[in-house]
């Protein structure tokens, strides 16, 4: 850590210049009578239309690549026969507490204890609708590996990771999974770490790209809009698939998050691609309609000449066959959630 050029000499900091007009200088961050305030909107009227995905995993996707999106920034990616899981995220709570803290919509679409066997976990930083106590106490069970930023393996190895399963990287840096293809890159992004007061900046934030012979795909992790996108683009592009954060912003974080606007910008600074909006949909962090992000892309969409993925919960999708946009959010209040699979069947002969 201390030898990374990110490192100051007591926490990580960004080193690129912050772009102008990110941040509202006449917007400060929320107050606590803001937060508590006017809360109708921040979530869904009812359960949002999910799926349970088991069924679609039993076969491998036709074109080599495919992505389930889970909730919030946790993605199942099955790329060229390896499934890598992205910021597991099953807890009630994005919070250190049991009993205050955002509470989860709804459960996640399939039980943790569900899923097929995988083959990585990466993890961006280390907040803590990012990095789960209670998810990977569960994954420190399977001999899976962990792929994440420099620092964050001292949480996982507290947690019951073994320290031989932890790959640490700084930006930049590569690891190729052990016999296969695939190489996990750690790339820049714009914004912080820390799960108490007193560790602000203790480790480091990243986003990530998955490269394998006949795919890649870039996991933007939380992160506010910067021109490094552009020399990620140029370092390890193109990308069949792109994942960007576009919920839970504000005005007074405009440097830090990304939102649907600037997520459109920073698609463009990475050479497009198809993209699956993630960082929404599952917890109320910020003062926007919980739905905001949806209709702001599909009423972007026609007046674009990129491919937006909005997939429901639960919903395998191709990026190189599924081409559609479904407003199912707005059928929240009348839908009934499918029941949650509890167990993992390998498809038998």
């Amino acid at each position: 850590m201390q030898a990374s050029p990110l490192w100051d000499g007591q926490r990580f900091r960004n080193v690129h210049p912050m772009l102008p007009d990110l941040r509202d200088p006449n917007r400060t961050t929320p107050s606590l009578r803001e937060i508590f305030s006017d809360r109708k909107r921040r979530s869904p009227p009812g359960p949002l239309p999910s799926m349970s995905p088991l069924e679609h995993w039993l076969s491998p996707p036709a074109t080599g690549l495919r992505a389930t999106w889970l909730g919030h920034s946790t993605v199942l990616i099955e790329i060229d026969g390896l499934r890598v899981l992205t910021d597991p995220v099953w807890g009630p709570r994005a919070s250190p507490s049991r009993l205050i803290g955002p509470k989860r919509f709804q459960p996640v679409p399939v039980a943790l204890s569900a899923l097929p066997p995988i083959d990585l976990v990466v993890i961006s930083h280390d907040h803590y609708d990012h990095l789960d106590y209670s998810t990977i106490r569960e994954l420190a069970s399977r001999d899976v590996p962990f792929v994440t930023s420099l620092g964050v393996g001292a949480h996982l190895e507290a947690w019951g990771v073994r320290p031989g399963r932890i790959i640490e990287l700084d930006w930049w840096d590569s690891h190729t999974l052990p016999n296969t293809g695939l190489v996990v890159t750690a790339a820049p992004a714009q914004h912080f770490s820390g799960r108490a007061v007193i560790d602000r900046n203790a480790t480091l934030w990243s986003s990530i790209v998955l490269r394998s012979q006949r795919h890649r795909v870039f996991f933007s992790g939380d992160t506010g809009l910067t021109t490094e996108y552009q020399t990620i683009r140029e370092r390890l592009g193109p990308f069949d698939l792109v994942m960007l954060e576009v919920g839970a912003y504000h005005p007074a974080w405009g440097h830090m998050h990304l939102g649907p606007e600037n997520a459109l910008k920073a698609l463009s600074l990475l050479g497009g691609g198809p993209f699956l909006p993630i960082h929404w949909g599952t917890f109320s962090l910020a003062m926007h309609a919980w739905d905001q992000p949806a209709e702001f892309l599909l009423d972007a969409a026609p007046k674009l000449s990129t491919q937006i993925l909005m997939p429901r919960l639960g919903e395998p999708i191709e990026p190189q066959i599924d081409q559609r946009i479904d407003p199912w959010w707005r059928n929240a209040s009348a839908t009934v959630q499918q029941s949650v699979a509890t167990r993992w069947q390998p498809q038998t002969k």
